[in-house]
């Protein structure tokens, strides 16, 4: 992925710290997103899919620790990478921090050379994992990601954009009924209105397509994929 490609979200109740750290990374050809509170990032997240966060730790209402362990807690996030940026150094601030999902524990001041050098190489391994990781297999019904390629016994199956959105993400935990409002937030987002019965028409579409009993219905809660 080229890094005009990636979206990068800091966090950081300092305004002057913001700016430092926007320039350099949009010196090196990343879009880069700004947010001064726990509570604004989470707000911010929705809206943008940030392929990697970067967040102080000490800001007032939600701190960095609460906001990751907040994103990791919900399916689009918890692959995502999060680095603290932040002068807290004491041993139990950085167990806290990897003990929330964190990638990387920097403590200021880093020089910005290191910082980029640092992320790059967090963005390419996490790269390499990624694409290790990106074919589910479902008895016989093959996912590809990275492709968005879908096949059953063998034979490729098309499916538009949004049914392999939601078969996607319902792939991507085998076994578990995620709620209508779950489905709702990471296929159409928090602020666009959906109607059930388009999600009812997509569901139906996709088991024409795909083989019998492998999406399940749990009345009044939602869908889930089984194995």
């Amino acid at each position: 992925m080229k890094n005009s490609e990636i979206k990068i979200l800091l966090v950081d109740d300092e305004i002057d710290t913001l700016e430092f750290l926007k320039y350099n990374f949009e010196k090196e050809g990343y879009r880069v997103f700004t947010a001064s509170s726990g509570t604004e990032a989470k707000k911010e997240a929705l809206n943008i899919k940030p392929d990697l966060f970067i967040l102080d730790i000490m800001m007032p209402g939600m701190d960095g620790i609460e906001l990751c362990n907040s994103l990791k807690s919900m399916p689009e996030f918890e692959d995502s990478i999060v680095v603290f940026l932040t002068a807290r150094g004491e041993d139990y601030s950085q167990i806290a921090g990897f003990n929330v999902g964190a990638d990387d524990y920097i403590i200021k001041p880093i020089k910005p050379t290191i910082l980029m050098a640092r992320v790059k190489a967090l963005l390419k391994r996490h790269s390499k994992e990624k694409a290790k990781n990106s074919v589910i297999n479902l008895n016989g019904t093959i996912i590809d990601k990275e492709k968005r390629l879908v096949m059953v016994d063998g034979n490729e199956v098309h499916l538009p954009k949004k049914e392999f959105s939601i078969l996607l993400l319902l792939a991507s935990h085998p076994g578990k009924i995620f709620t209508r409002q779950e489905i709702y937030v990471n296929i159409w987002g928090r602020d666009v209105f959906v109607g059930d019965r388009t999600l009812d028409v997509h569901i139906r579409k996709l088991r024409e397509k795909l083989p019998n009993q492998l999406i399940k219905t749990v009345k009044g809660i939602g869908y889930g994929v089984m194995v």
